[in-house]
């Protein structure tokens, strides 16, 4: 199910997603949001609507402080792990732990955490997950240099994945952090 898309711009991460909850065959069009803020974080999850609801609603974002590379490989996983592990969400499989996969900007950089809380951080500027993710990356690509705004890129691509996957379903949303600190 599902495709989240997200993409720096002039210093803010802009997020976009659609709101298809699948299983199996059945496709139900949800109102919960699978994008959010969350301090001074922007998310949007893929997965499982529980771990986006533990996410949005229980997880105490921590406040991103030193070398951010460190801190989202340390202390936001550990919050994160807790986080899951509370919310009787998290998985273990042969003595490692498992969780979902999201994307996650703060200030001007863009992550993805995987199922096994690695981070990641694209050097093209834009990301994907979910089962429509290779579609989105098809359109961020294509559109990377045609000076389009943030929005309407991430309209493309989430339109570009909703045409050829049907896991993924309109209504689309958006999200975007705040506007740095001068």
């Amino acid at each position: 199910m599902t495709v989240i898309v997200g993409l720096v711009h002039n210093g803010r991460v802009h997020l976009g997603g659609d709101s298809a909850g699948v299983a199996g065959l059945r496709l139900t069009v949800r109102r919960d949001p699978k994008l959010f803020r969350n301090g001074p974080y922007v998310m949007g999850f893929t997965t499982s609507f529980r771990m986006g609801q533990l996410l949005h609603h229980a997880f105490k974002a921590p406040k991103p402080r030193g070398d951010l590379d460190r801190f989202m490989a340390t202390v936001f996983v550990d919050k994160l792990r807790k986080c899951l592990k509370d919310g009787g969400w998290a998985r273990k499989d042969s003595e490692q732990e498992q969780a979902g996969t999201f994307l996650v900007g703060v200030h001007s950089r863009l992550f993805a955490v995987y199922g096994d809380y690695q981070i990641a951080e694209p050097a093209d500027g834009y990301a994907a997950v979910g089962c429509g993710d290779e579609f989105a990356l098809g359109a961020l690509h294509a559109t990377a240099d045609l000076y389009l705004k943030p929005r309407e890129r991430l309209g493309l691509a989430l339109a570009a994945a909703g045409h050829h996957s049907a896991g993924v379903s309109a209504p689309f949303s958006y999200v975007t952090t705040r506007k740095p600190l001068p």
